[in-house]
């Protein structure tokens, strides 16, 4: 197995994190519909024809919303071992590039990755500091639809034993205690379940709720409950435009927003209703209307090392994949075809000591400040498409990790919230054990950790582990200032725990997370094909029809994957293509060693 150093301490001063992606679970029992010939309307919307693999075309379009298939599909590998074996190298060990490694290496290709930092995971990464703390770099939690990432922890045998299902209910806490809930548990499913849900949610007024019923009645999600495709289309129209100008069109308040809708753009993607697409919010929310699953919530037993990572680097290893940590790659070397633009990367130059490695193909599957650092000039003046990348921003977050001498979450009973006697490992400690939002507070999204992921996040004797993100509102205060703004918030929502002490500690900054889902976004993610004819792109940035998420970036770490095996053999295929570069560059140094033993001749006076 491949083992990995936890690094004690660690300054991330580019890192992406992920703090709520949403991810998923079991597969609905509605059946695949036939493909459409509806294509995505975004100006960079990828279609069938811009993908030679059909596995990864099922990925991308309407369908791959519905398709109930996906998770078989990561669960069981590719399904094919390609005739030519290819040397890939694969830059950046994240979710996304670990799941292409995996597919490429069943599929009989010879993979070898290199990581920057001293551990893998990339926005989901985890370690331990020299006291034995699990810190992460930010709240991972994983919702009902997202089936090709259970689908890659059921291929690693994690899907079982690391993953604790929630209540079917989203929780708000506001200031002073007072909760309101999105209770989406009902005898009957999708949309009916989530109707009754927002009927019945103490977090909004009657008028607020109105208002709210008024504008979700007129939106896509109700249109798409008759007809998808036409839905679909409606909300990939409305990538310009914010989700509050939407909202705000036909009826939707104010109120609304700020007590609901605001923390919950918060945990998708860092940034307010006034500044999210409102594409990217109504994808989410049309998933929740149509799949009942789709709105559970499920959280990893540990640390993202121990729970999802380790699996997959154990199945790496079992296939010979090396993994090279603290190896990253500090340049692309390329070759130019007679007009001068970039036609194939010829090696990779990794490490302190820039060693260059060749390889039959190459995948960046790096976040966007990553693949902006190591993208060549000249791929950007050659190529659209990679120019397109430096539009997409990205946003600073920090995540916080606070524990308590006992329960934060406990408002009912004051010695039960005192009370971390004995043993009260898997759950049993006093508290919410969920996923929390709030409008309150600038963490809008947290979790006491000891609860939700007590393996290895509980410790006896202790009590709430809070792990919560603050967003660019509170980026720039000291490590000491938001510990300390953390505490204050928590004791506004709940009162009782001014009882408790923090007894511990952390912060990590990352000045760029997330790529920020603002208006225009879309249209400038990369697929994952380019044209440079053996360079590829992988993560969640890259175009699949999910956002910036862990289910994002394992779709696309599949799709990659597809789309070089799709390439690999025959004429004109990757294998190919290399052996004639390399006797090309055989000859062009043949001939250079040839004109040197040229040995001029003299004729005698």
């Amino acid at each position: 197995m491949v083992r990995l150093a936890h690094a004690s301490s660690y300054i991330l001063g580019w890192a992406a994190a992920s703090a709520t992606g949403f991810h998923a679970v079991a597969p609905s029992t509605r059946a695949a519909r036939p493909r459409s010939a509806a294509a995505p309307r975004s100006a960079a919307a990828a279609t069938d024809a811009d993908f030679k693999s059909e596995s990864a075309k099922r990925q991308i379009g309407n369908d791959a919303f519905l398709n109930e298939d996906l998770m078989a599909r990561a669960q069981n590998g590719p399904g094919k071992t390609n005739a030519e074996k290819l040397k890939i190298g694969v830059v950046g060990a994240g979710l996304a590039g670990m799941v292409a490694a995996m597919d490429l290496a069943d599929a009989g290709h010879d993979v070898e990755m290199f990581e920057l930092r001293p551990f893998v995971g990339g926005k989901v990464s985890s370690w331990k500091d020299g006291d034995g703390n699990h810190i992460e770099m930010g709240l991972h939690v994983f919702f009902g639809c997202y089936y090709n990432l259970f689908g890659i922890m059921k291929r690693t045998g994690s899907f079982d034993t690391e993953l604790r299902i929630k209540e079917h209910v989203h929780t708000f806490v506001n200031d002073g205690g007072s909760l309101g809930s999105l209770d989406f548990r009902f005898p009957i499913g999708a949309p009916v379940s989530g109707l009754q849900a927002f009927a019945k949610t103490e977090q909004l007024g009657l008028e607020d709720k109105f208002h709210n019923a008024l504008r979700l009645g007129t939106s896509p999600i109700v249109r798409a409950l008759i007809d998808f495709d036409g839905g679909m289309d409606m909300v990939r129209d409305l990538d310009d435009i914010t989700f509050t100008e939407w909202f705000t069109q036909l009826g939707g308040s104010r109120g609304s927003l700020d007590r609901m809708w605001d923390p919950i753009a918060y945990a998708l993607g860092f940034v307010d209703c006034d500044h999210i697409s409102a594409r990217a919010m109504l994808t989410i929310f049309m998933l929740f209307a149509i799949r009942t699953e789709a709105s559970v919530l499920r959280m990893l037993e540990g640390s993202p090392q121990t729970c999802l990572h380790d699996p997959i680097l154990k199945y790496l290893d079992e296939r010979g994949v090396k993994v090279n940590t603290s190896t990253g790659c500090r340049e692309l070397v390329y070759s130019t075809d007679e007009s001068g633009k970039p036609d194939r990367v010829t090696g990779i130059k990794v490490g302190p000591k820039e060693t260059l490695r060749e390889f039959d193909a190459v995948v960046c599957a790096l976040d966007v400040p990553g693949i902006k650092k190591v993208l060549p000039q000249a791929f950007r003046d050659a190529y659209p498409m990679f120019d397109n990348i430096y539009n997409l921003d990205t946003v600073p977050i920090a995540t916080v990790q606070v524990r308590f001498d006992g329960w934060v979450t406990e408002m009912e009973d004051e010695a039960r919230m005192m009370d971390v006697s004995g043993d009260q490992s898997d759950g049993k400690g006093g508290g919410i054990d969920n996923l929390l939002y709030s409008a309150d507070a600038e963490f809008s999204c947290f979790a006491d950790l000891a609860l939700t992921s007590p393996g290895e996040y509980y410790k006896e004797g202790e009590g709430s582990l809070i792990q919560a993100v603050f967003d660019e509102r509170a980026f720039s205060r000291s490590e000491g200032q938001i510990v300390q703004d953390c505490i204050d918030q928590l004791n506004r929502l709940f009162p009782s725990s001014r009882k408790l002490k923090c007894t511990w500690s952390n912060v990590v900054k990352l000045g760029q997370s997330l790529y920020r889902e603002k208006p225009g976004q879309d249209k400038f993610r990369p697929k994952q094909a380019t044209p440079v004819s053996n360079f590829f792109l992988a993560g969640s940035y890259t175009y699949q029809d999910y956002l910036d998420s862990m289910e994002g970036a394992t779709r696309s770490g599949l799709m990659v994957a597809d789309e070089i095996i799709a390439r690999a053999d025959g004429p004109g295929g990757l294998k190919d293509l290399s052996e004639k570069a390399a006797e090309a560059s055989a000859g062009e140094e043949g001939a250079k060693e040839k004109k040197k033993m040229k040995i001029p001749f003299f004729a005698s006076a």
